[in-house]
């Protein structure tokens, strides 16, 4: 048991082995990149320019642009150094950090939606005292919670797993480093890692999940009163583009985190992590913003704005 060999190298199995398939794997996946990093910039600097955008309902959108912008750049740039130079070699402190990352912005945007759930409720259940509801301040607690509790969270599994032993395979069965592949490559005991996970990991999750769908058993009560059908469209389109942002998101990351049994493994796995590391943080800003009359008139104001000074710059003495 001691003359175990420690690993300090890990080698990522990524999403195909066929070497037909890496190039096109590399465009594809570095279009969405591009576009995730572009769709939530925009987004985060049309909040911030934007006076009409300076409520509490943007200031958590862009908080959750921030959050996904960060998600796919920790993820996805090493996906595509991989798939470049078909090394899939990475040290296990690297390995680690990226999990540390990962894991605290995922969870920070599990308590964010559950935030953005709470923000709907006072808007649409009580409006006369959203204001004071949702004052900045109040706003400003709420997102430092949001990021304490993600840090916790994340530091934690962490340290459990810089207690582990990695003696067997070398490879782990994803494209980034996660938990459940290091679990499946221990040969520790991870009895203590899985019950964090289920404890921690599940507290987090369940008690968001919850406090992201019982305000809407609200809001839809409150909805549903409304005589005006234009005001009760209104309200369901925005609150179906949370929905559908949250359904995604829980569905992809449950399925991944919570059958982290060892030796656990199918091609089909991979396909959880792709939708949470990498295709969520592209659909949240589509969602939010195509739908969103408000981000439509910012947008339309921004190209109207360079369009004008590129023409004044065309024609200068018109």
């Amino acid at each position: 048991m001691r003359n175990q060999t420690v690993l300090t190298n890990f080698f990522l199995s990524g999403l195909s082995d066929l070497p037909d398939l890496q190039l096109p794997l590399f465009l594809f996946f570095l279009l969405i990149y591009l576009l995730t990093f572009i769709w939530n910039l925009l987004i985060i600097i049309l909040i911030v320019t934007d006076s009409h955008l300076n409520v509490p309902m943007y200031f958590f959108l862009g908080n959750l642009a921030g959050l996904d912008l960060c998600c796919s750049s920790v993820t996805i740039p090493r996906m595509l150094f991989d798939l470049h130079t078909k090394r899939r070699k990475i040290t296990t402190a690297a390995c680690i950090t990226q999990v540390f990352f990962f894991m605290f912005f995922g969870t920070s945007e599990a308590i964010l939606l559950a935030a953005m759930s709470y923000d709907r409720y006072t808007a649409i259940c009580q409006p006369l005292h959203y204001v004071q509801l949702m004052c900045w301040k109040v706003c400003v607690q709420m997102m430092s919670t949001v990021w304490c509790l993600g840090f916790t969270n994340s530091f934690v599994h962490t340290l459990s797993v810089l207690n582990l032993t990695f003696c067997g395979s070398d490879i782990l069965e994803n494209f980034f480093c996660d938990l459940p592949q290091f679990f499946q490559i221990s040969c520790s005991d991870i009895y203590i890692n899985i019950l964090l996970l289920f404890l921690l990991g599940g507290f987090i999750a369940v008690g968001s999940l919850i406090l992201t769908f019982l305000p809407y058993v609200y809001i839809f009560k409150t909805v549903l009163k409304l005589q005006v059908k234009g005001n009760r469209s209104k309200v369901f389109s925005t609150c179906t583009s949370h929905l559908t942002a949250v359904f995604v998101f829980y569905c992809s990351t449950m399925f991944n985190y919570f059958h982290p049994s060892s030796g656990y493994h199918f091609p089909g796995a991979k396909v959880a992590p792709i939708f949470y590391a990498t295709l969520i943080p592209l659909f949240n800003p589509l969602i939010y913003s195509l739908r969103n009359q408000d981000f439509r008139i910012a947008f339309h104001n921004v190209f109207q704005g360079i369009f004008t000074i590129s023409s004044s710059k065309l024609n200068p003495h018109s």
